[in-house]
């Protein structure tokens, strides 16, 4: 969405605080969902990492890098910062924390890459009916998700979880700093492993076998339910926060669709930022059916569901290869890639640098190369990995058909990707389907603003997203030559994955 100037935003304004899983990001929007020109402080970070599959990050650190983007943003603003009425934010799904009962932080926050429980995740699926809890939950039991990630806290740092009084998201850490009590979203609990996604509840036969209470997890809200009334502390740093209404975070994923217009059935939202997933948002009525397997079911907020799979890469593979083949600028890698044919390097790869999720969950499966040969060159190794990522998209698609309408648009976001027109031609080709480039730069922030505007009714009464204008971009058309050779080289990395991955669950 083209952003406007500050003269000619609208009442009443939102204040979105985007925490990804490279950088956190404080934006301005009006009353029309319009992000708001030279509004906007993003402050990049990085995940640390540890040889045995680590990837985590002090809770702490990450809310001075809010609480930094909030004040520079209140900064820029002046004035015009009277005008919020809210303040929205979505946040990265699946990542864990530990609090004693001073609610300070015994552990990092585990992320959704982290693959060190996955040998927990194994031994759950030994004592649970996965399929069972894969219909409950939604979630099947993997690395990603709460239950392995406290079954491996509870055997590895045993004195640790004994200590913990509340497992926490980084979003709900945030509201007990700000409000000294915290709740969680559905969109964020249901992003746990551990909630009951027809019921809204934490699951009981989970969290017995987890030998946690459900009072150790917060209260379960929504949006419907904002917070109003800043801790002294935070009251007296941002004083025009103070009395407005901060709505629960929300998962990024679910934030992303909306805000690049993928609301219903008929757009499918496909994104590449540090990660990659392939979404679609349905009403809660219209999806109470079992989720198909190698797919998850989130909850966006009570009333929709967000179906799809994930993966653990995207554009950090794509950062990974420049910086160790040590590749040329951005730009003129892009422009070598455009004038390579598909896949005539003769290279197959497993990107799976962090581990498989969707379709497959193999967490302990590990990035693969074969094919080298003297005549291969860094271009070559960069290009196949790039298709290597749109063949994992190509299976999740094909879990996804049953439940899309046949003219179901695909409409692709994040920065990774729409910074590169040949990987989404690459897509389109291997999906074999025209794919929207979205004109929604950040997407996830401007679904938060989104959400809390629907609650603030500043579409009019019983009126929804659908009311909101959204930004679409170049169309990009599949080239039947490139799909067929695509079909060959996807078969070969099925095979590949057989051998490699498969084989050893």
């Amino acid at each position: 969405m083209p952003s406007i100037g500050r003269e000619n935003a609208e009442a009443p304004l939102i204040l979105t605080i985007d925490v990804g899983s490279s950088s956190v990001r404080a934006s301005l929007f009006d009353g029309r969902a319009f992000p708001i020109r030279d509004l906007e402080v993003k402050v990049p970070y990085q995940l640390d990492t540890t040889p045995d599959g680590g990837v985590e990050k002090d809770p702490d650190q990450v809310l001075k890098l809010i609480f930094q983007a909030v004040d520079g943003l209140l900064l820029q603003a002046g004035g015009l910062a009277s005008k919020i009425a809210g303040v929205a934010i979505d946040t990265f799904w699946h990542g864990l924390l530990g609090i004693d009962h001073k609610n300070n932080a015994l552990t990092p926050v585990i992320t959704w890459a982290d693959t060190r429980s996955s040998n927990a995740a194994a031994q759950l699926k030994h004592e649970l009916n996965e399929k069972s809890i894969h219909n409950r939950t939604g979630c099947l039991l993997h690395a990603s998700y709460f239950p392995a990630k406290l079954r491996w806290l509870a055997t590895t740092q045993p004195k640790v979880f004994g200590k913990v009084a509340r497992w926490l998201s980084i979003g709900e850490y945030l509201y007990l700093k700000l409000f000294g009590e915290t709740r969680v979203s559905v969109s964020m609990a249901s992003g746990t492993g551990l909630l009951d996604r027809g019921k809204c509840i934490w699951d009981t036969e989970l969290l017995e076998c987890l030998k946690t209470s459900p009072a150790q997890l917060s209260p379960i809200g929504d949006l419907d339910t904002p917070q109003i009334g800043l801790l002294p502390e935070f009251a007296k740093r941002w004083p025009v926060l103070a009395q407005v209404k901060w709505f629960l975070p929300v998962g990024d994923g679910a934030s992303s669709n909306l805000g690049s217009g993928c609301f219903s059935p008929d757009r499918l939202a496909l994104m590449v930022g540090t990660s990659g997933a392939m979404r679609v948002v349905c009403e809660a009525g219209e999806v109470e059916i079992p989720v198909p397997w190698g797919l998850w079911c989130y909850r966006a907020d009570r009333k929709r569901y967000v179906m799809g799979g994930a993966l653990s890469e995207g554009g950090n593979l794509f950062a990974w290869m420049r910086q160790t083949l040590q590749l040329p600028a951005v730009e003129e890698v892009e422009t070598e890639l455009a004038q390579m044919q598909p896949a005539a390097h003769g290279l197959t790869v497993l990107p799976f640098l962090s581990g498989e999720r969707a379709p497959g969950y193999a967490s302990q499966a590990r990035a693969t190369i074969t094919g080298l040969s003297l005549n291969t060159n860094s271009l070559d190794i960069l290009r196949a990995g790039l298709e290597s990522i749109a063949y994992r998209f190509g299976l999740i698609y094909e879990l996804l058909q049953p439940i899309l309408p046949k003219s179901a648009e695909i409409v692709a976001s994040g920065g990774a990707l729409l910074h590169s027109p040949t990987w989404l031609q690459i897509i389109s080709d291997v999906l074999d389907r025209p794919v929207i480039a979205s004109g929604e730069q950040e997407a996830s922030s401007r679904g938060a603003a989104l959400m809390a505007l629907e609650q603030l009714k500043a579409f009019g009464e019983n009126r929804g997203l659908e009311n909101a204008e959204y930004d679409f971009g170049r169309v990009y058309q599949p080239n039947a030559a490139h799909h067929a050779r695509y079909h060959e080289a996807m078969a070969e990395q099925r095979v590949l994955y057989q051998d490699l991955v498969k084989s050893k669950v």
